[in-house]
């Protein structure tokens, strides 16, 4: 079950996984694209009866009667410190700066109209992850939310979106959801950009409807990647592994460690977590996709990491902020024994929606800047067009686009 691992086989299995749905998920966006609301209600038949797509006001409020008070004291209190972070990556309107006399550049910045956010469901509810993708939208200043989540909805995901503050709710559920969102049916109007973390078909079908709508990145199962030295805790090891490992079957864990002793303490806590664990047939597979590497020094610990690019990464070693400067690939890093991963997923206010299988070489985690697009401002006077009157005649004469060259000699003739 714990097991030394090889880096490249790790990631290259990871990414495997998305291709053996490429078949499945060509039909589903095929059947919604064709069908519309009459292909979510069709491909849902396995799981429940769909009846309205659309969730009512009514059943939004309803589900709060459902949910303990205690935890929807929890979301409110969880949404407030997510808003309160993401209020700061928010971008200003407008920004204007004299670059040079008479020429003065900046950037308009606006938020999209109308985005889409999956929130998962099956086998649990995530109501955190409602949290995580429309609260960043809101705070962009996003008018149009719209959710989807597998049916039934349960009512603690209900009550998180609601407190979000999402604007449509639809029960529509995997690969079909996404094209719901990207394509429209009778029920859902299409969005601009859908975000929201899902299996391997939901990942897939973002990433097979680019052409039709944008996303956030791949987020597929979860996964954790470890950097440890003899410093670190086997028991806050493993219990970090173990939370991964709880999210799904396909869930991967890797820990990479300069301590030769370490996987064995690790291995032998893993087993006394798993005997106990509530979710212990789901960890037990995800444990499967899971394991350790030794490696010589931190150089190559971190060498090694970089190429995992993991969604999370905690960094367990004596001397952690010399690696968190040089680690170049994570989603969303962790720093020492006490930053577990879950206060990340749940409260602490930074966004746990996040690239996963390796995409964090090129993908950064959902924020506030996920939900805006930009427009460069140019404002010139007479004397910064002279200033570069000669440079843009002469490069556009060299293109030989002339009416480009024509386009400044003109004004500066009036």
């Amino acid at each position: 079950m714990w097991k030394a691992v090889g880096i490249e086989a790790w990631l290259g299995a990871r990414k495997t996984s998305l291709e053996d749905a490429r078949g499945t998920v060509t039909g589903i966006i095929g059947m919604v694209r064709d069908e519309g609301d009459a292909a979510l209600r069709d491909l849902a038949k396995k799981y429940v009866e769909l009846g309205d797509i659309a969730v009512s006001d009514e059943e939004r409020e309803a589900a709060y009667d459902q949910v303990d008070a205690r935890v929807v004291e929890s979301l409110v209190e969880a949404e407030a410190r997510i808003e309160r972070f993401h209020e700061r990556q928010r971008p200003r309107d407008l920004w204007l700066e004299e670059m040079e006399p008479g020429i003065m550049l900046g950037v308009k910045t606006t938020a999209l109209n109308r985005v889409g956010i999956y929130v998962p469901g099956g086998r649990a509810a995530y109501p955190s992850s409602a949290l995580m993708c429309a609260v960043p939208a809101r705070v962009a200043g996003v008018k149009e939310i719209c959710a989807c989540s597998p049916p039934p909805i349960k009512p603690l995901t209900l009550v998180a979106l609601d407190i979000a503050g999402v604007t449509e709710i639809y029960q529509a559920g995997g690969a079909q959801a996404i094209a719901a969102m990207a394509l429209g049916t009778e029920s859902i109007r299409p969005v601009q950009k859908i975000v929201g973390p899902g299996n391997i078909y939901v990942t897939l079908a973002k990433m097979m409807l680019r052409e039709q709508v944008e996303i956030d990145f791949p987020a597929g199962p979860s996964e954790i990647g470890i950097i440890a030295d003899s410093t670190a805790h086997p028991q806050v090891v493993a219990a970090d592994i173990i939370a991964q490992a709880e999210h799904d079957p396909n869930a991967a864990c890797i820990l990479i460690t300069t301590d030769p002793t370490l996987p064995a303490k690790v291995g032998k806590e893993i087993e006394k977590m798993v005997a106990v664990a509530p979710r212990k047939e789901i960890i037990v597979e995800a444990l499967k996709n899971s394991g350790y590497t030794v490696v010589a020094d931190m150089d190559e610990a971190i060498a090694a990491s970089d190429i995992v690019a993991p969604e999370h990464l905690s960094i367990q070693v004596a001397d952690p902020l010399s690696v968190v400067t040089r680690v170049k690939n994570a989603g969303a890093i962790f720093v020492g024994k006490y930053s577990a991963v879950a206060c990340g997923d749940y409260a602490v206010g930074t966004n746990h929606v996040l690239p996963t299988a390796g995409y964090s070489k090129m993908y950064s985690g959902l924020d506030v800047a996920h939900f805006c697009k930009t427009a460069s401002v140019e404002i010139l006077d007479r004397d910064g067009l002279e200033t570069i009157g000669d440079i843009v005649e002469t490069i556009a004469e060299a293109e030989g686009l002339y009416a480009h060259a024509q386009s400044v000699k003109v004004r500066r003739e009036l």
